[in-house]
């Protein structure tokens, strides 16, 4: 496939070993520094932006971690200047882990708060989150793996669901489209991994099925994704995400809700608790 088809990268924990040396040589993406492993181009009218969620989980590149986030802002201002945003529309991010899952695992996206959304303690205060940042700059898309699994939610941002309407919630929406399309093949958890732990609200769709998916982007307004059965061939899920002006999402209302912040913490409690009480069958 790779001499026929081109193909761009992001690294995941199983590139780890001795520090990411066999992935930064055998995966020659555009970078400035050896050991950066975040970078962006453009494709027609759509700006892709790889980054390295790695850099949260690993010692030996944990000083990529700012690094990367200010590059990360950078390319955003740029990316999002009239000019630019007018001749590319739709900004792509691309990233190993996920920041939500429901996926019946210990894995980060299960848990509340976990340090790709909310960042790592820095002088007392947390820094360097990423659900913040992507949201600010109006990114339309967070394309994600890990998880052996295929999962579609609906737009959201710190927990909560964020639509104009309900009849078309990929219309317009108030928050970033997540997929996490992890179901390539795996068979660490034979035949398939389990996704059948407690879902969020902001759980659409998901699969334990073998699959892939494809992104065609219509035009300036009109992206069309489909996840593909590969046992089967036929399509389980797809969808139209439908952008009539791209930018800034602005703050949403209830973002700061101290008392939903408590209930929605509750809830992961209680999911974790049920999570560590069920084994995988």
């Amino acid at each position: 496939m790779a001499a026929r088809y081109p193909y761009m990268t992001c690294p995941g924990n199983h590139e780890q070993t001795y520090n990411f040396t066999h992935y930064i040589n055998r995966f020659v993406m555009p970078r400035t520094d050896k050991m950066q492993m975040h970078y962006s181009f453009n494709m027609g009218n759509v700006h892709v932006i790889s980054i390295s969620t790695e850099v949260f989980f690993y010692d030996s590149v944990k000083e990529q971690i700012k690094i990367q986030y200010e590059w990360l802002e950078k390319d955003l201002i740029e990316a999002t200047s009239p000019e630019n945003r007018a001749q590319r529309p739709w900004i792509l991010v691309i990233g190993h882990r996920p920041m939500y899952c429901s996926s019946l695992n210990d894995d980060e996206c299960t848990e509340y708060y976990n340090v790709l959304r909310n960042g790592i303690e820095e002088d007392g205060e947390l820094k360097y989150g990423l659900e913040d940042i992507l949201f600010k700059y109006g990114v339309d898309i967070e394309f994600w793996a890990h998880e052996h699994t295929y999962e579609r939610l609906w737009p959201v941002y710190n927990h909560q669901v964020l639509v104009s309407s309900w009849q078309e919630p990929y219309r317009n929406p108030k928050a970033p489209l997540h997929i996490i399309g992890g179901s390539a093949g795996c068979d660490e958890n034979p035949p398939h991994e389990k996704i059948n732990g407690p879902r969020g609200v902001w759980s659409a769709y998901r699969s334990i099925a073998y699959g892939y998916g494809r992104m065609t982007f219509a035009n300036n307004t009109h992206m069309y994704y489909e996840q593909v059965d590969s046992d089967s061939m036929e399509i389980i899920d797809s969808l139209w995400l439908i952008r009539d002006e791209h930018g800034p999402f602005g703050a949403p209302a209830q973002t700061k809700n101290p008392s939903y912040d408590r209930r929605v913490a509750a809830l992961y409690a209680n999911q974790n608790r049920l999570r560590k009480a069920v084994a995988y069958i």
